[in-house]
């Protein structure tokens, strides 16, 4: 029997980490489209996903001829939404309102999954905002958040994952065990990473010099990887949407 290849589209790409762990949650899956508009991280794209399309900017890719994939994925800005920054949400936040641009693709495209992640904070400083804009173009979610620490990692960086899907198709069983609670997190003996001793094995940089031949680009890359998602974790969001969306509805 032969099955379909599940395409991704990627909005606020970064360094790929997000794409990077759906790919290694989802079987037969492939990135058709980024979007990033950094010159470093588009650097990083170039080199990993050569083929793929990308877009630089996300305010006129509604105005551009753009393939619906099955699955959309966003990693929007925090900075308006942290608490560490000035906490002005989605709609008075510069860089955080950058999410309508993003609601209005999935709005146009209407992928069969559409997954966005973000701080813990989203859910008091805009989920119920998101929420009602996918409710909006009848798109039903669940959410879960996950840490670092989960996959083995030695930090927490908590994010939450929203997953969202046309409300005609509703399901049975939730995505996660017990779905919209923002402190039920999977424990680490229920999450199967490709590389469970991936964190013991890549040892600490120097504190000075991150690689042998000097510092060269480690603001960017420095940038880059603090902004980035732990693609453990979005492994884990490709699993459950293989079990519960792909395999029922798209296969």
């Amino acid at each position: 029997m032969e099955y379909k290849m599940i395409t991704i589209g990627s909005l606020f790409s970064g360094i790929g980490c997000f794409e990077l762990g759906l790919l290694r949650g989802i079987p037969r899956s492939q990135v058709i489209w980024q979007c990033e508009k950094d010159t470093f991280c588009q650097s990083i794209l170039k080199k990993h996903w050569p083929n793929t399309r990308l877009y630089t900017d996300i305010t006129k890719m509604d105005t551009q001829d753009v393939v619906r994939p099955d699955i959309m994925c966003a990693g929007f800005p925090c900075q308006d939404l942290s608490i560490s920054g000035l906490k002005r949400g989605i709609y008075e936040g510069k860089k955080s309102n950058l999410y309508w641009y993003a609601f209005s693709l999935f709005s146009r495209l209407r992928p069969e999954v559409i997954v966005l992640e973000n701080v813990p904070n989203l859910l008091r400083l805009g989920g119920r905002e998101i929420l009602g804009s996918l409710a909006q173009i009848r798109y039903d979610a669940e959410w879960t958040t996950l840490s670092a620490r989960q996959f083995g990692a030695p930090h927490r960086r908590e994010r939450v994952f929203i997953v969202a899907y046309p409300n005609n198709k509703r399901r049975k069983k939730h995505l996660f065990s017990e779905p919209n609670r923002e402190k039920r997190q999977p424990t680490r003996s229920t999450v199967q990473t490709t590389q469970k001793t991936y964190w013991q094995k890549v040892p600490n940089p120097p504190p000075i010099c991150r690689v042998d031949d000097g510092i060269r680009y480690r603001v960017h890359r420095t940038r880059a990887l603090g902004n980035a998602i732990v693609p453990q974790c979005t492994e884990y969001i490709g699993q459950r949407i293989y079990e519960g969306i792909i395999k029922p509805y798209l296969l």
